[in-house]
């Protein structure tokens, strides 16, 4: 059995040394290259975004709008916040947001604080919870990475990595898919992300890569109590072959030969929710 450091003060010494310093570093901000605002529009997105309270710069609201309660209530929580509040007109509002649908209503938010692969376990021992965490490997669609921090949040993950290149990032398409909940869920940013789980595994971590051409069913994986890494491949490529090489598992979610394959999003809740089965007392 791989040993997984329970002790936080012996793993964040150990992690130390793995990374060559005597201190502790700062999480890493990485930033997207270009340092534009990002949006969320949409009635239903922008509520459930400040009710869950996304870091939020501004709330646009269109001249004229037809006012619900939807829109009442997100101009009352704006003001709670202290959050501007600025009003524009329809043109305007549609060539910020950059055509997105956002029915005359629209958040704009920061880019992104990224945190570093060590933090995600660092959460877990400090919550003296077992770690699990979902690594995103070409999974370019940032819908589904919305939709993936919605499963890990709602099956106890304590954060997603995904590699700094050739993948989706926390935009404003993964803020309005995930319905707020990357607001409470951490996600780390690996440069090379075959180095950031073979330091995991170093660490005591288990890697487990979700594939369609996997040898063994989810269901069936004997290490779902473990600390682990789930990776999840690209629908249409799968595993990249570097990322596969470290994974002590590759397995594969059971479905009907005229599915083919499950996308992204769907096949990460799955996995989730079979690791939370195994871990339930």
């Amino acid at each position: 059995m791989r040993h997984w450091y329970k002790d936080k003060a012996r793993g964040e010494r150990i992690a130390r040394e793995e990374r060559g310093d005597g201190r502790r570093p700062a999480p890493t901000r990485q930033r997207r290259s270009e340092d534009a605002p990002e949006y969320i529009g949409g009635r239903n997105p922008v509520l459930e975004a400040l009710q869950a309270g996304v870091p939020t710069n501004a709330l646009y609201v269109a001249q004229r709008i037809e006012n619900d309660d939807r829109v009442r209530d997100s101009i009352k929580i704006a003001a709670e916040r202290g959050i501007a509040l600025l009003e524009v007109s329809r043109d305007k509002l549609d060539r910020m947001t950059e055509g997105i649908v956002h029915q005359g209503i629209a958040l704009q938010i920061p880019a992104y604080d990224y945190a570093h692969p060590s933090d995600l376990v660092e959460l877990a021992q400090d919550a003296a919870e077992v770690p699990l965490i979902i690594a995103l490997d070409s999974v370019t669609d940032p819908r589904n990475l919305g939709a993936i921090a919605r499963s890990a949040t709602a099956f106890g993950a304590h954060g997603l990595l995904i590699p700094s290149r050739r993948s989706a990032g926390v935009t404003g398409g993964a803020w309005k898919t995930s319905a707020g909940t990357l607001a409470n869920l951490r996600v780390a940013r690996a440069a090379n992300l075959t180095a950031a789980l073979r330091e995991y595994r170093d660490a005591g971590l288990f890697v487990i890569g979700l594939d369609g051409a996997g040898e063994t069913d989810i269901g069936d994986v004997d290490l779902l109590t473990e600390p682990l890494v789930i990776v999840v491949g690209s629908e249409g490529k799968g595993l990249s072959r570097l990322v596969r090489e470290q994974c002590d598992v590759v397995t594969r979610i059971p479905i009907q030969a005229a599915a083919e394959s499950l996308n992204a999003g769907v096949a990460a809740g799955v996995a989730l929710y079979e690791v939370a089965r195994h871990r339930r007392p």
